[in-house]
């Protein structure tokens, strides 16, 4: 039985989140966690603390089973772009620069993999 967690409009680009989601794809989720845990790049504490939400949602579905015994591993890892705000930079000569600050949408689905 699968679980879903989603993250809505965190504000970083898609393109920086989505290497940390191939990273951690078809992953079992202990070492995925791990492999976020010690990440370098600053949206890894979001995309960890999603991936322990979607294992707190897949112990609320099947109540009384453990996770070491089932051998869940992240399914499906998906990273949209989400809203993104539009500011301006002073430029040169009476001009402007427009500023696009991107924010992206993620979905993790874990499952057993039996």
């Amino acid at each position: 039985m699968e679980a879903i967690a989603r993250l809505r409009n965190y504000p970083t680009s898609p393109r920086k989140m989505r290497l940390l989601a191939d990273l951690i794809r078809g992953m079992e989720v202990e070492k995925a966690l791990s492999v976020l845990k010690y990440s370098t790049k600053h949206p890894s504490v979001a995309l960890e603390k999603l991936v322990l939400s979607a294992i707190d949602n897949w112990k609320q579905k099947n109540e009384g089973q453990d996770v070491a015994e089932a051998n869940l591993a992240v399914k499906t890892i998906m990273v949209d772009g989400g809203r993104m705000v539009k500011r301006m930079l002073p430029a040169p000569q009476g001009r402007a620069y427009r500023v696009r600050k991107r924010s992206n949408h993620v979905t993790v689905i874990v499952d057993s993999k039996n």
